[in-house]
C-alpha cells in the first residue's frame, strides 16, 4: 500500500516557483515517494526523525506520521535547506504538535 504525501503549503509555494522542468522533476519524485522511492537519505543531530529527498539541486525535508502520511514540510535549494529548516521550521513543528 502507497503512502499519502501531505505536501505543505511551503513547498506547494516553492513548487509554484519553479521552471517547468524542476516542476516536472519534483512533482515525479514526490510521485515517487509514496512507494519510499527515490534519493532518500535519513537526518541526524537536531533534525532527527526527519528525511530527505534530493530533487535535483533542491532538497524538500519530510517525515513519516501514523497511517502511511509522508509529510513534505519544507523545500529549498541543498545551499540553504538544512540551516533554514532547522533555524525557523523545526520551532514550528514542535508547536503544531502539542
Amino acid at each position: 500500500m502507497d503512502y499519502v504525501v501531505d505536501v505543505w503549503p511551503q513547498v506547494q509555494a516553492f513548487y509554484a516557483e519553479l521552471g517547468m522542468t524542476y516542476r516536472r522533476e519534483t512533482k515525479r519524485a514526490l510521485m515517487l515517494l509514496r512507494k519510499e522511492q527515490g534519493d532518500i537519505k535519513a537526518l541526524g543531530d537536531d533534525l532527527n526523525g526527519f528525511y530527505r529527498l534530493r530533487v535535483g539541486p533542491f532538497r524538500a525535508i519530510f517525515r513519516y506520521r501514523e497511517g502511511k502520511v509522508i509529510e513534505c514540510v519544507y523545500m529549498n535549494r541543498r545551499s540553504v535547506v538544512y540551516d533554514v529548516f532547522e533555524r525557523e521550521v523545526i520551532d514550528r513543528l514542535k508547536g503544531r504538535e502539542k
